[in-house]
Formats: C-alpha cells, sequence, structure tokens
C-alpha cells in the first residue's frame, strides 16, 4: 500500500512539474500582478519595474538583460486581451505557437524610442546633438489624480526620411595654421563640414500612453525619450507632458488635503444631520452631526484626502466647511416669539474685528 501511494505521489509530481515547465514563464509573476489584474494594474507594474529593472540601471548584473527581455515579453502578453486569454488557457507555449512575440513595442510606447531618463538627467550614449524638448500641459481631473489613469494621446512627430542627393552636415568650427613666410604663421578658424546623404521632413503620427499616477501635482512631468523636435545632425529632442489639474466642482486640492463646503437648512443646522458626500472614486463618505452646528463649522476626515504621490497607502485630510441656508419666508409675531421660548437665546449685538479674532 506504501508503495502505491509513493508511485501514486511521484505521478503526480512529475505532471505538475511537467506542466509547469510546459506552461513556459510565470507572466504574472513576472510583473508582480494578481491574474484578474486590470489593463490599468497591468500598465502601471510593467512601468515601474521597466524603470528598477532597465540594463543602464543594473550594469552589475549579468541576467539584466534577460529580465528585461522577461518583463517586456510578460507585458506584451497580458496587455493584449486575445493573447492573454490564451496564455491563460495553455501558457507561453500556446503564444508562441500563435506568431510568438515581437509584434508591438511596449517600451517604445511608454518612453519613447531610445529608452529612458534617468533622475540625473543623462542618457547611455548621448553625446551627438539633439532637438529641442516639447513641453505640453496636460490637463486632468482631479479623479484622474486620486484613481490614477493612462491618457492616450496622438502625437504628430516630424521625422527626416533619406532623400535623393548630399547635403553639408557636422558642419564645425576648427583652427587651421597658414603659414606666412620663413618662421611666420597665422592661425584661423574656419566652418569644416561633411558630405551627408540628403533627408526630407515628413509627419508621423504616434499614439502614446501617459500615466497619471496618483497624487501627482500640477507641474510634475511625464517624460517620453526621442519624442521631441528632430535634430538632423543628431538625436531628437524629449516629449514632456506636465500635469495641470482641472477646476472641480465639488473638491479644491492643497497638497495632499481636499476640502469642500456642504450646505444644510437651519432646521439641520440646530438639530443634527447624517448625510453622505459621494468621493472621487465613488466611495460614500458620511457626514454626521448630532449637535447644533453653525455657519462655517469644519468638519475634519482623516485619511478622506489625496493619495501620497509617494505612498499611495497614505492619504490627507478631508476638511468639509459647513453653510447653513437660513429660511427666507417672514415669520409672524407669534411665530418669533415661539422661536425666542424655543432657542432660549438672548439678543445680541456685538461689534469687533473678525480678521483678528477678537
Amino acid at each position: 500500500m506504501t508503495n502505491v501511494l509513493s508511485c501514486a505521489f511521484f505521478v503526480l509530481y512529475s505532471f505538475v512539474l511537467i506542466t509547469e515547465i510546459s506552461c513556459g514563464r510565470d507572466f504574472y509573476k513576472i510583473l508582480g500582478v494578481s491574474k484578474n489584474a486590470d489593463t490599468k494594474q497591468i500598465k502601471k507594474a510593467y512601468r515601474t519595474k521597466a524603470k528598477n529593472l532597465h540594463p543602464d540601471k543594473n550594469k552589475d548584473d549579468p541576467n539584466a538583460d534577460e529580465k528585461f527581455k522577461d518583463l517586456g515579453a510578460a507585458y506584451e502578453v497580458l496587455s493584449d486581451e486575445e493573447k492573454r486569454k490564451k496564455y491563460d488557457r495553455c501558457g507561453e507555449e500556446c503564444v508562441k505557437e500563435d506568431g510568438g512575440f515581437g509584434n508591438m513595442d511596449p517600451f517604445a510606447s511608454f518612453f519613447g524610442d531610445f529608452g529612458f531618463q534617468f533622475e540625473d538627467g543623462h542618457q547611455r550614449g548621448r553625446e551627438t546633438p539633439r532637438g529641442a524638448d516639447v513641453v505640453v500641459d496636460l490637463w486632468v481631473t482631479l479623479e484622474e489624480l486620486y484613481t490614477g489613469n493612462f491618457v492616450e494621446v496622438v502625437r504628430n512627430k516630424p521625422v527626416f526620411r533619406p532623400a535623393s542627393g548630399s547635403r553639408r552636415c557636422n558642419c564645425r568650427q576648427e583652427m587651421v595654421t597658414r603659414q606666412l613666410g620663413p618662421g611666420r604663421f597665422a592661425m584661423t578658424q574656419q566652418q569644416v563640414c561633411d558630405e551627408c546623404p540628403n533627408v526630407r521632413l515628413e509627419t508621423e503620427e504616434r499614439q502614446l500612453e501617459v500615466e497619471v499616477e496618483q497624487g501627482m501635482k500640477d507641474g510634475q512631468e511625464q517624460r517620453f525619450v526621442a519624442e521631441g523636435e528632430p535634430h538632423v545632425d543628431g538625436d531628437p529632442g524629449d516629449l514632456i507632458f506636465r500635469i495641470q489639474s482641472r477646476p472641480h466642482a465639488r473638491f479644491e486640492r492643497r497638497g495632499d488635503d481636499l476640502y469642500t463646503n456642504v450646505t444644510v437648512s437651519l432646521t439641520d443646522a440646530l438639530t443634527g444631520f447624517d448625510a453622505e458626500i459621494v468621493h472621487l472614486d465613488g466611495h460614500k463618505v458620511r457626514v454626521q452631526r448630532e449637535k447644533v452646528t453653525w455657519p462655517g463649522a469644519r468638519i475634519r476626515k482623516k485619511g478622506e484626502g489625496m493619495p501620497n504621490y509617494d505612498n499611495n497607502n497614505l492619504f490627507g485630510t478631508l476638511y468639509i466647511t459647513i453653510d447653513v441656508d437660513f429660511p427666507k419666508k417672514e415669520f409672524s409675531d407669534e411665530e418669533k416669539e415661539t422661536l425666542r421660548e424655543v432657542l432660549q437665546q438672548e439678543s445680541k449685538f456685538k461689534v469687533y474685528n473678525g480678521l483678528q479674532g477678537y
């Protein structure tokens, strides 16, 4: 009996091992996402890992190139709905049988054609002249800054194409020494140029995805390398999207905090109220008061502000200022007397400098 169980266990283990090998790489594990992750989560995970795993930032790791290729393959499959279905059904082999990889360039769609711009502002091999950077304001909603989003942008990019003929290129100033006579020399500066194939300027339409990260603030930038203005003798500049938030109808942002105003009736202000505010992602924030609420009173809701950009698990505070809607009707003498009896408040008329708190 023991031998039978041992054989059965060995067969089962072998089957699982063979299945894992035939399925190939675990793309979900490579990207660090769950199997029910949506497209936005997959894109965000890829962008974050691509920055950290790029070979330029891991020159001491002999496996850096292989890790980066694995990451690109994982993104290519999981970001494509059809490829993802096939991968979920029977693993990497199914995707390879249907054409394999290499049909898209996820790297370029996020960062442009020539790689990353790192924090120090330098790139590997950047010694040639480069075109001008293009800076564009990207207007986004407060909802997008709260939850994060990917914005598709169409870029009509000018590019150089080969043309017939040749042109003067790589022109530079060089010092030339000319002998004037015995022991006499003169040094003059002159322009020296090379002969290069001719080019013509054309417009190429590119579709880019700009990531609006949670908690981003106005003025923060997303850079697409080599998507800026071209340079006839060098590399293109960069395309820079600068985040700008649109005014919101209900909330005002100050740092990581949110501010809003709520108007209640005089009856609710005196007797209490229980209401809800719909937040930027649709969840509801309960606002409750059982005691008297005066005009200008402020309620604080910790953790209901904006997500912190550096740590999305931290949130600011939501400040709710209460406005009171006083009745417009005229009260009769009897009603006025009843109000005085109910409120039991003496007449008061005080003049003071409210700005100084007196």
